[in-house]
C-alpha cells in the first residue's frame, strides 16, 4: 500500500508574523447552517510562488499546469546542516546527487522539528541556501522545489526590520523562481520521509492571475 505525507503547514490564527481572518459568516445558532470566511496573505505557511512573485514579467499561476507541481519527487537531506548556518553547494551536491531533470526537489533541514514556526527562532536561526547552492539546483533542471525552512538568509530581515535587501540577495527566489523553477515554501513533516524518491503532488488553489496561491502538499512514498 503507498504512505502519504502530508508535508503541509496548517493555517492558524495568532500567528506573530501572518495575519489570518477567519470568523463564521453563518453559524447554526442563527438558524443558517455553517461557514467560515478566511483570508490571509497567499505567500504565508504553505504556498507556492509563481515567478510574478519576483519579476514583473513573470508568468502568474494561470501558466502553471499540473505537470508543473505533480510527478516524480527527490528528498535532498541537508538535515545535518548545523543552526544558523549555510547550506554550502558541496553538501547539497553530495545530498542530492541523486537529483534527475524534471524532479521536484524536496529539499529538508526538517528545521520544524527544531524550532516551531510560530516563534523568533525559527526564522532567525535557521540555516539557509547559497546562491551556489541554488545555482547548482537549478543546474539540475528541476521543475519545482519545495524547503522546510525560510531558505533565504534575508527572510529574517522582515523580522529584525532591516532594510528589504534586493532581490539577488534572496537567492532561491533570484536563481531559481525567476527562471521558471516552481517554488513551494513552508513546508513541514519532512521527518516522515523515509525513501530518496517518491512522488510529489503539489496543488495550489486555483487563484486566477496571481503572484501565488495557498497549497496542500503531499508525499506519496511506494511499498518497499
Amino acid at each position: 500500500m503507498p504512505k502519504y505525507i502530508d508535508l503541509s503547514t496548517p493555517v492558524r490564527t495568532g500567528h506573530f508574523r501572518w495575519a489570518v481572518d477567519r470568523r463564521l459568516a453563518k453559524s447554526h445558532d442563527a438558524g443558517a447552517g455553517q461557514a467560515t470566511w478566511a483570508g490571509w496573505n497567499v505567500h504565508a505557511f504553505t504556498h507556492m510562488d509563481s515567478p510574478r512573485h519576483v519579476d514583473p514579467k513573470g508568468f502568474t499561476t494561470d501558466a502553471i499546469t499540473l505537470d508543473m507541481t505533480v510527478g516524480a519527487g527527490a528528498v535532498v537531506d541537508v538535515s545535518d546542516v548545523p543552526a544558523d548556518a549555510p547550506i554550502e553547494v558541496e553538501r547539497l551536491a553530495a545530498a542530492g546527487a541523486h537529483l534527475r531533470r524534471g524532479d521536484f526537489a524536496l529539499i529538508r533541514t526538517r528545521w520544524d522539528e527544531r524550532a516551531s514556526l510560530d516563534s523568533p527562532d525559527f526564522w532567525l536561526k535557521a540555516p539557509w541556501m547559497t546562491a551556489e547552492g541554488s545555482v547548482w539546483l537549478h543546474s539540475r533542471g528541476i521543475k519545482a522545489v519545495g524547503f522546510d525552512f525560510p531558505q533565504d538568509h534575508c527572510i529574517r530581515n522582515f523580522l529584525t526590520g532591516e532594510p528589504r535587501p534586493p532581490l539577488a540577495e534572496h537567492v532561491t527566489h533570484f536563481h531559481l523562481l525567476a527562471r521558471g523553477v516552481i517554488m513551494f515554501e513552508y513546508l513541514c513533516n519532512m521527518g516522515a520521509l523515509t525513501q530518496a524518491r517518491n512522488q510529489v503532488v503539489g496543488l495550489p488553489i486555483r487563484l486566477p492571475d496571481s503572484d501565488g496561491a495557498p497549497a496542500r502538499v503531499i508525499a506519496i512514498e511506494q511499498a518497499a
